[in-house]
């Protein structure tokens, strides 16, 4: 792996990157804090190096978009890898469609939110954007894709077919439970976990009782089973790291600020905390 890094990664980020670099698909499950965003800036640069992708699609929850956007591809991305980046924005207008303009050279990189995907219009600029580019398409907060009966889910599991690399990110894969899994492995690859159907899939690792509820009969997990079989699975594709395991991570650094005229506002907080 010869790559020239803009900022130098730490041992953890490396070990992602051999283990993931060249992988069709892969997971970061990355706790908060370990740097999963620019282990993925550094993976699509070096695919854009080998010639292997000219574009790349990350998708985001609305409040991250703007710091990809600002922060995080600016920070980690090396000057030499001549990029055009655009936002989505509901009214993209032509100037950013044509900063896009899919014959120019260089790094195409679309940054969408999540909830774009519910769209039609967020769907079909997405799906031209990924069948004119060799593209690798990201989901930052995979689990904002948890529940296959979601439209915006639908969509991204159709448009996952037309990208070349597929990567999921999250700190916490599971939320609720297991079957959180199902559909951000799915985005991945239907053939990773062995099985094609969410059910399939449930009777597999959970256990299910019947309830009646208003008069209705409805299935709930009971229990779950096979977790450490789900365990070994996912070690196949997916790399997992807490702050704990990461030795050579800077300590927290703590500051004292000073706020002038507090007591105002603590009676707000107060009165806020209160609930009155």
């Amino acid at each position: 792996m010869n790559y020239k890094f803009k900022t130098t990664p730490y041992k953890h980020q490396l070990t992602a990157l051999k283990k993931s670099w060249d992988k069709i698909e892969y997971g970061y499950f990355m706790e908060m804090g370990t740097g999963k965003s620019k282990v993925l800036v550094d993976n699509m640069s070096m695919l854009y190096d080998k010639g292997k992708v000219d574009g790349a699609l990350i998708v985001a929850p609305k409040g991250v978009v703007g710091t990809w956007f600002n922060q995080e591809l600016p920070t980690h991305l090396p000057e030499r890898v001549k990029n055009m980046t655009v936002l989505w924005q509901s009214n993209i207008n032509k100037k950013q469609k044509e900063k896009l303009n899919f014959e120019k050279e260089g790094l195409h990189i679309l940054i969408m939110n999540v909830e774009a995907f519910s769209t039609q219009k967020g769907f079909s600029y997405a799906e031209k954007f990924l069948t004119s580019h060799k593209a690798m398409m990201a989901i930052d907060e995979s689990t904002t894709v948890k529940n296959p009966r979601a439209k915006r889910t639908k969509n991204i599991l159709l448009l996952s077919k037309a990208a070349k690399y597929r990567r999921i990110m999250t700190g916490s894969p599971v939320t609720k439970n297991p079957l959180d899994l199902y559909s951000q492995c799915e985005f991945l690859s239907p053939w990773l976990l062995d099985y094609t159907s969410y059910y399939a899939f449930r009777n597999r690792y959970a256990e299910m009782k019947t309830m009646h509820v208003h008069g209705r009969s409805i299935q709930v997990v009971d229990k779950f089973k096979n977790l450490s079989e789900l365990s070994d699975t996912l070690k196949n594709f997916s790399y997992r790291v807490l702050k704990e395991d990461c030795l050579d991570l800077p300590d927290k650094i703590y500051m004292k600020r000073n706020i002038k005229n507090i007591e105002p506002k603590r009676a707000f907080f107060n009165q806020f905390k209160s609930g009155t």
